[in-house]
């Protein structure tokens, strides 16, 4: 299973590439989409979407997952990450990819065993997890990242107890 993971942000969109073979997990490709602040809004959207299509294309994950976006109190934030995931969901959409969210506890949970985990120990199990050499940077990767490690255990934890999601 290859599962892709994206943080989205119009400056910089975090993306990981994770494939999961029965219990072992290998990370594939992980860094950032950056768009340029000379650029309007627009053209940044539209070079975020031409990027993530070309990674789904390239990769063909068979599944997509993202952060659940949580209402944040600087609105100019939620909105430009808003509008992030929407091109990020359309281009997930036209390739006809499934896609899943989780919330940061969920993600929290998965990755460290304890909801209440800060970045940095999230970024160091991520690094463990995936016998990487280094903690992924920037940030955004290792979320995306981690994003993935979320659902590879989930999909684990469903298909032992024959669920569904």
């Amino acid at each position: 299973m290859i599962i892709l993971g994206i943080d989205p942000g119009t400056a910089t969109m975090g993306y990981g590439v994770l494939e999961k073979v029965g219990n072992r997990y290998r990370a594939l490709d992980y860094g950032v989409l950056e768009t340029p602040k000379s650029l309007g809004l627009p053209e940044r959207l539209l070079r975020l979407h031409q990027g993530l299509s070309e990674l789904i294309a390239h990769y063909q994950p068979d599944v997509a997952v993202m952060e659940q976006l949580l209402f944040s109190t600087n609105r100019r934030t939620a909105m430009q990450v808003a509008r992030a995931a929407g091109v990020a969901l359309l281009a997930i959409a036209q390739a006809g990819v499934p896609w899943y969210e989780y919330t940061p506890l969920q993600v929290k949970q998965a990755v460290t065993g304890y909801g209440g985990a800060d970045k940095a120990q999230v970024q160091r199990m991520v690094q463990k997890l995936l016998g990487l050499d280094t903690i992924p940077h920037p940030d955004d990767a290792a979320d995306a990242l981690a994003l993935c490690i979320c659902h590879a255990q989930h999909e684990s934890l469903l298909r032992l107890s024959g669920g569904t999601r």
